[in-house]
């Protein structure tokens, strides 16, 4: 392991600069979920399965749109691309407080559509401003200050929310994440590297030739198709361009969205778990203690993971954190159950920042931000199963229910992983 490479990293400007950045704009996010679901149940006298409709669809508009805003960032460059979030953070965030129920779904559905890709944007430019070895301690990094996001973003939602404020906090949400957005236009932290964006340049001006060729009268198409070697093509056919377009798509970029669905799975049925675990004890107030252990052995960690020269696949680093939250359902009090979660909780910043740089390793730079976009979609359809499914078995089995069953099924998708990739292997050889 080498320590030095933090110290090394962040005498970087750019790379201290964005990392400050994309900590600061995910806070008002992270604290929105709490906001908005307090909000419906507190300020609308709705009930929790209303909020958890509004959070569903809310997801929803998240993972169908992170790949389309990534894509943006790839074909019209960041700042192009941030315009569109940034007035529609302030102006939905702002009307979403004082509406109905009923207007309110659609809103959040459209917040979610255009919300700031920060996640994306941020990997998407460690990417480029970090290689090697410093590129994992990047990722670790990003994932260590993401952990350090949840641990004061829902706090603070709640305690805003609690205090009455749900109206003004979330207006406050929309206003602040579009203030970032513009901060990060302003910086305009680089996606692409100089030679890639020399590139970039000369396939927009390809383009623009084609289209005004397309554009020009027959006899000119004629002149100009004289020029295209016998046998070729001026024009792919929807098909080719299709699969043109998804040539980064490989079995293993497939497998690492796989490995991200399966990590949002087990982290977001562990958080209901816990909170379950705790309710049912009449321990609510003690949640807190146990999130703390948790995020706090994420964190370290990062810090060791990012520390080291050597990767660890990140289909392994699932495997380990998905069996040790299985222990988590034997807890019987709030210190057994912090101290049981340290195990998967040491795993959590690898197991994110390994599929990260894997997948800036694999997609090349002018597809990265789609790539990161997918990405983002894949870890967000994980969080949005793991709480149903930890509930379904909480509901049918107790508190415990919640570990296992999320910690069961990331291990048979890591199981089934593994047995896929040997199978690659063998008929490759």
């Amino acid at each position: 392991m080498n320590f030095a490479l933090y110290r090394e990293l962040l005498a970087v400007r750019p790379i201290r600069r964005l990392l400050l950045v994309g900590m600061v704009a995910r806070i008002p996010h992270s604290a929105a979920g709490v906001l908005l679901t307090l909000h419906i149940v507190l300020t609308l006298g709705e009930g929790y399965a209303a909020a958890g409709a509004a959070a569903a669809v809310m997801t929803i508009g998240i993972a169908l749109g992170a790949p389309w805003r990534g894509r943006r960032v790839d074909t019209a460059g960041l700042r192009r691309a941030l315009i569109p979030s940034v007035i529609s953070e302030t102006v939905i965030w702002s009307i979403v407080p004082h509406v109905s129920y009923q207007w309110l779904l659609p809103l959040v559905f459209v917040g979610g559509l255009l919300t700031l890709p920060i996640f994306s944007v941020v990997r998407q430019s460690l990417g480029v401003l970090a290689d090697g070895d410093q590129r994992r301690t990047a990722f670790a990094l990003d994932a260590i200050t993401t952990e350090m996001v949840f641990m004061i973003g829902p706090a603070a939602g709640a305690v805003v929310a609690t205090s009455g404020y749900t109206t003004a906090g979330l207006t406050v949400v929309g206003v602040s994440t579009s203030l970032a957005g513009l901060f990060l236009i302003w910086f305009n932290p680089p996606t692409r590297s100089p030679e890639q964006s020399v590139e970039c340049a000369a396939d927009q001006r390809h383009a623009a030739e084609v289209a005004v060729v397309s554009s020009a009268p027959a006899h000119v198409q004629e002149a100009a198709a004289e020029l295209v070697p016998a046998g070729a093509t001026a024009t792919p056919g929807l098909r080719s361009k299709v699969a043109r377009n998804f040539a980064w798509f490989t079995a293993t970029v497939a497998a690492l969205f796989a490995v991200a669905a399966g990590a949002g799975m087990v982290l977001s049925g562990t958080d209901v778990g816990i909170v379950a675990a705790l309710e049912t004890g009449g321990r609510q107030s003690e949640i807190g203690i146990v999130f703390l252990f948790w995020c706090a052995a994420s964190v370290v960690g990062g810090l060791v993971y990012g520390a080291m020269h050597r990767p660890v696949a990140p289909i392994v680093l699932l495997l380990g954190m998905a069996a040790l939250t299985i222990p988590m359902g034997f807890a019987h009090d709030t210190w057994t159950l912090a101290l049981f979660s340290i195990l998967p909780g040491l795993l959590c910043a690898p197991v994110l920042s390994s599929a990260s740089e894997k997948v800036a390793d694999l997609v090349s730079e002018e597809r990265r931000g789609e790539a990161m976009g997918w990405y983002g979609s894949a870890l967000t359809a994980g969080v949005a199963l793991g709480a149903p499914l930890a509930g379904i078995f909480i509901d049918g089995m107790g508190p415990s229910g919640g570990f296992v069953s999320v910690g069961v099924a990331g291990v048979l998708l890591c199981l089934v992983g593994l047995v896929l990739q040997l199978r690659r292997r063998r008929v490759a050889a």
